[in-house]
């Protein structure tokens, strides 16, 4: 039985409102920012920013600039970072901007590479930090913060001077990359104060084109003088250890034009507030987001595992709900920084409702908490590449839902799916994932949009296909490239790339979905395809039979005496797909490895072992990796180069790290709870008496970058080098990485690490996923593993 679904979009809707908004970017700028009231703008285009979370203060110093040219290389073009104030003045009055904490080289950095800079000073960030960011100091005076306590504002003023001073001469009039400042964090009641925060930054010589602040849970905010910013987590960690999936995560995997989520933070707020609409802010305000959850943190009571297909569909959902701005939360994890008078994670010590690990903020984030790669990384920087193309063309398309559309947040059976238009053109989303809960495939399936302009329809694919279950997907409609009208596709935009005058757009197949690309035959005067057939079909050349792979280019001779290549990657390769500056052009690089465009240098981050990657176009000489020529060869229309392989270190050539258990685990300590009811984390004693204890040799001769991996089970593990904890983690499923890098190293070799691992009481109120079950009243690490790291330098050939 054929299921046709149908939208019709709407005749485009007027211009927007401009000039409503008071805000103005510094004069003279070459690229001018404006705000409307539907999408941004930058230099007078329509600007789709996609921004990262990074917490400067929670990663190495040392290793910020290849990190940020990892999210830049993964289509960040915003860096975004809490200035958490408990970590800059954990002691009144000594202010401390060195090391890890140097907030003005990061900044520096990030305009160094090209990325703008989002500073969220605060003063109360959240961030699962101590006290929310706010001093033990500042909460120890006789005032009632985050209000227009003189007392308390009299705390913050020299804060923001002290932000102030560092960011000197880092604005936009001076050429600097601030684009954004964001005020406060989650203040849903408060509109007075939001402004006076704003005030007094400004009033310290803070500046930029956008001022922003968080707008979910119905807040309020003081009139047109905050630009409201969304968010949408696939799972929460702060909600009820029983509660099952919270419906707020449910809803962010449906087309919907509601903006606000009404979740996030509901354990320090009411989750609604009464009186307040959700999106009272669309009328005048783009839907912009902030906080799109990269990944999840794990409280102690709940410990979400989030796959990295949740964050995929997360995010292409939202670009077929009409953000035109996607901000990620976090796009990097890291650890918290020791505290010289405490911990410095968020507890039930300090009357927070949830207990977070001591150290660990992995997030489970697209890079790690020492910078690993994960597979979310790669869904991401699919759909970054479709944004840096495409994002001005689909920032200033209405999204438009269809008539038939799933009947409530518990409608597993009707396909999800979203069409932004113009009028003229437009992208067709899919979303069949969600987390926990499988959608069923779709058989039969085929869609018509109805364009306004002259009743055009399109009709697509040429016959009904399967929708699989778990796909997610965008497809173009009516997409012009560089003079040929590519009618519809089956396969979803990548990016373009110049191949010797010729502009070849890559597309990405949908994995169970055969691809097949329709040519409006008026651009086209000749087509040549290396497989399969190119059928007419009315006033359109239909080209079907591809083998999706790096020889599946479509050669399209235009009218208008152009060149333009179609070129179709399986679903596997096109998530390999890197595009950067390199060896003097711009060039597509595909790497199952990690890789950085560094001002024209490339490097490649791996495992160590033989590998390759291949390039297109290729540059004229083939490239040098660690000082040896490369070997080329043929992929398809792509030149494959061999990176050697590293030779093996001794100390883990054919070896398996020694992990020896010196106590068994004693009998699980019987669950305390704190705040709300919740299960608190346990007491620093039982890891002195209950836990099972190991230690792990560290031998000489490791490569820089190695990671111990552990494969365990428990409740809590924690590391310590002698007597210093080193790092820590919740038992959710996941392995436990600990970068030896960041440990002392002659403690290390003289000690070893010392392991400690707590079991789960059977009966603690603590809700564990899927993947953690059954793993109650055990405490045992079962194997572990040396993951070596090796940076490949590739200069200009």
């Amino acid at each position: 039985m054929s299921h046709p679904h149908r939208l019709r979009l709407p005749s485009p809707a007027g211009p927007p409102l401009t000039g409503h908004l008071p805000f103005a970017d510094a004069p003279g700028v070459p690229d001018p920012i404006e705000v409307t009231s539907r999408w941004l703008t930058r230099g007078g285009r329509p600007w789709f920013p996609v921004s990262g979370e990074f917490h400067y203060s929670r990663y190495p110093a040392g290793e910020w600039e290849e990190e940020l040219l990892k999210m830049k290389a993964g289509g960040v073009t915003a860096v975004a970072s809490y200035l958490i104030w408990i970590h800059h003045e954990e002691i009144e009055g000594r202010v401390r901007f060195d090391g890890n904490r140097d907030l003005r080289r990061f900044a520096e950095l990030c305009a160094r590479h090209g990325l703008d800079f989002i500073p969220r000073v605060g003063p109360w960030s959240h961030a699962e930090v101590r006290g929310g960011g706010l001093p033990d100091w500042v909460l120890a005076r006789d005032c009632l913060p985050r209000t227009d306590d003189p007392v308390y504002l009299d705390a913050v003023r020299p804060w923001f001077a002290a932000i102030s001073e560092q960011l000197d001469g880092l604005d936009r009039a001076h050429g600097g990359p601030i684009v954004a400042i964001q005020i406060e964090n989650e203040l849903y009641d408060q509109p007075g104060h939001l402004l006076t925060l704003k005030r007094m930054a400004q009033q310290a010589g803070l500046s930029a084109p956008l001022w922003t602040s968080t707008a979910w849970g119905g807040v309020r905010l003081p009139p047109d003088e905050l630009l409201p910013l969304y968010g949408g987590y696939t799972e929460a960690f702060w909600t009820e250890a029983d509660g099952g999936w919270p419906d707020t995560c449910r809803k962010h995997f449906f087309f919907t034009h509601q903006r606000d989520d009404e979740g996030i933070g509901s354990d320090l707020r009411p989750v609604r507030v009464r009186g307040s609409e959700p999106d009272a802010f669309a009328d005048r305000f783009p839907w912009a987001t902030c906080e799109l959850g990269g990944g999840m943190a794990v409280s102690y009571h709940r410990r979400p595992y989030v796959d990295p297909d949740d964050i995929g569909a997360l995010g292409l959902t939202k670009i077929g709900c009409g953000s035109v701005w996607q901000g990620y939360y976090m796009f990097h994890g890291g650890t918290n920084p020791a505290g010289e008078l405490s911990t410095l994670q968020e507890s039930h010590a300090t009357g927070y409702p949830n207990d977070l690990p001591v150290l660990t903020y992995d997030f489970q984030a697209p890079l790690g908490e020492y910078g690993q790669y994960r597979r979310t990384y790669h869904e991401l920087r699919l759909q970054h590449l479709l944004l840096a193309d495409f994002g001005h063309l689909i920032a200033p398309m209405e999204s438009v839902l269809p008539e038939r559309r799933p009947d409530g947040q518990f409608d597993r059976e009707t396909l999800r799916w979203a069409v932004r238009g113009d009028g003229t053109s437009g992208f067709l989303f899919v979303n069949n994932h969600q987390p926990h809960e499988q959608l069923p495939e779709h058989p039969e399936t085929s869609f018509t949009v109805e364009f306004p302009a002259g009743g055009r329809e399109v009709t697509l694919p040429s016959a009904p296909v399967t929708v699989p279950s778990g796909a997610y997907f965008c497809w173009p409609l009516r997409l012009d490239v560089a003079g040929l009208r590519l009618e519809w596709a089956t396969a979803q935009p990548v990016c373009t790339v110049d191949v010797d005058g010729r502009t070849v757009l890559v597309l990405a197949a949908t994995d169970g979905i055969a691809p097949e690309l329709a040519l409006d035959a008026a651009t086209v005067s000749a087509v040549r395809t290396p497989t399969g057939d190119v059928v007419p079909s009315g006033d359109r050349l239909l080209v079907t039979g591809l083998r999706p792979g790096t020889d599946a280019l479509v050669e399209v001779d235009t009218t208008e005496r152009g060149r333009v290549g179609l070129l179709v990657l399986d679903a596997a390769r096109a998530r390999t797909v890197y595009r950067g500056q390199a060896w003097g052009a711009e060039r597509l690089v595909l790497s199952g490895d990690g890789v950085v465009f560094d001002r024209d240098a490339v490097r490649l981050h791996g495992s160590g072992t033989a590998t390759s990657f291949a390039v297109l176009p290729a540059p004229e000489r083939a490239p040098v990796v660690d000082g040896l020529r490369a070997e080329a060869v043929t992929d398809g229309v792509f030149t494959r180069y061999a990176v050697p392989a590293v030779p093996a270190a001794p100390a883990v050539e054919g070896s398996a790290p020694e992990v020896t258990l010196v106590r068994a685990a004693g009998r699980a300590p019987e669950t305390v709870t704190g705040v709300l009811g919740r299960a608190s984390a346990p007491a620093d004693k039982w890891f002195d008496t209950v836990a099972a204890e190991y230690h792990v040799e560290v031998p000489d001769g490791l490569p820089p970058g190695t990671l111990l991996r552990l494969h365990w089970s428990g409740d809590v593990g924690r590391a310590y080098v002698g007597d210093s904890l080193v790092a820590d983690q919740f038992w959710s499923g996941r392995v436990w990485d600990i970068g030896l890098d960041r440990l002392p190293a002659d403690a290390l070799r003289a000690e070893g690490l010392r392991l400690r691992v707590l079991p789960l009481h059977a009966q603690a109120p603590v809700h564990l996923p899927e993947q953690a079950r059954g793993a109650r009243e055990t405490a045992a690490v079962t194997h572990a593993e040396w993951i070596t790291r090796h940076t490949w330098s590739v200069p200009v050939a």
